[in-house]
């Protein structure tokens, strides 16, 4: 048996207010001054004076707004390279995401793709970056989805989505200040939180599971029940829950994986540009015979916070289109020997997952 030798999060500052540090933690790392670091930040917080006024830019430094309304993509990576490349003499000291999970993403793709050689899309697979990332910083403005921690970046590709999984993607700093989720609106808040809860349950159902992403797992797990069924504490501690519990959660699958939901929800987002949280709602609440008591607890906490999910999103699709989905599906392989063991072939079949698109 060979062991996996995992990379985690080098330094990680928790705490309310922590983001005020974000200048102090990183001058440090400054290769000189013509060396800039640049911010991608959502586009949701330009002219949001609370949190842009806390970036100390200095010498060269930049920040680039960039909206989330769409998920990655790798011409998106390659693009920003390209303009950051153009743009400044010297490689940049480092890149600093802020943002959900898509501007997290992109921020681990961006630091890997600027010493890298070629287009990010002969990247998205496993363990194929070689050389090291530039200093990359992760600021999470919205807690569930696990970018912060894990050593994958999802990217839509011509021809797949698919993460850059590797040793070099995982952020060198993280700050988490859970003050910065306090404005996440209430479905964007249930969609992503959700993201985490279908992390655990993925994970601690999966064949892959070991002691070590069981102890993650089942931490982030409880934290979900405390937090979207017994609605436990003020507002403020189910915040900085929620970022404990995406963080486990993140963690959960690093000596896992994923399983049925995110293999499904792929497809989703590569075909129709589904929104990952969202996405992985909308599939999972079909999972039952995967996920039984998982799907019966998720449907519980949709009725406790009032939410309705789309239907009918792939009720208008043609033949073409769902085989699309389905080979995207397919083609993340580790997820479904995780879902369902070595023999998988025997029961996915494209059938069967045609019939699990049918419902949604």
């Amino acid at each position: 048996m060979i062991y996996k030798n995992y990379p985690m999060v080098s330094r990680v500052v928790f705490g309310r207010g922590s983001f005020n540090q974000l200048g102090d933690i990183i001058e440090p790392k400054r290769l000189n001054v013509k060396a800039p670091f640049i911010y991608l930040v959502d586009d949701v917080f330009k002219g949001n004076a609370e949190l842009t006024s806390r970036i100390s830019l200095a010498y060269e430094d930049h920040i680039l707004f960039i909206s989330a309304d769409t998920e990655p993509t790798t011409s998106q990576v390659d693009d920003l390279v390209e303009q950051i490349i153009l743009n400044y003499k010297d490689r940049p000291s480092g890149i600093i995401g802020i943002g959900g999970g898509t501007l997290l993403d992109l921020a681990k793709a961006v630091a890997i793709m600027l010493t890298n050689e070629g287009v990010s899309k002969d990247y998205q697979g496993w363990d194929l970056v070689k050389s090291p990332a530039i200093y990359h910083v992760g600021v999470p403005t919205i807690s569930g989805t696990g970018a912060e921690v894990s050593r994958t970046t999802v990217l839509t590709g011509p021809e797949r989505k698919l993460g850059i999984n590797s040793d070099y993607t995982p952020f060198d700093q993280v700050i988490l200040d859970p003050e910065l989720t306090k404005d996440v609106p209430k479905d964007q808040w249930f969609y992503t939180g959700m993201d985490c809860f279908i992390h655990c349950v993925e994970s601690l159902k999966g064949t892959y599971l070991n002691a070590f992403s069981q102890s993650y797992g089942e931490k982030a797990f409880d934290l979900c029940k405390e937090i979207f069924i017994e609605d436990k504490g003020t507002k403020e501690e189910l915040q900085d829950k929620l970022m404990m519990a995406s963080w486990h959660g993140g963690m959960s699958i690093a000596y896992s994986q994923v399983g049925v939901a995110h293999a499904l929800s792929y497809g989703l987002g590569y075909l129709l540009g589904t929104k990952h949280g969202i996405g992985n709602c909308i599939v999972f609440d079909q999972l039952e015979e995967f996920y039984p008591e998982g799907v019966a607890l998720f449907k519980e906490m949709k009725k406790i916070h009032n939410i309705t999910l789309p239907k009918g999103i792939c009720a208008h699709l043609a033949d073409d289109e769902f085989n699309t989905m389905i080979d995207v599906a397919l083609g993340l392989e580790p997820l479904w020997e995780n879902a369902v063991g070595k023999n998988w072939r025997q029961t996915i079949t494209r059938e069967k997952l045609r019939t699990l698109y049918e419902k949604m």
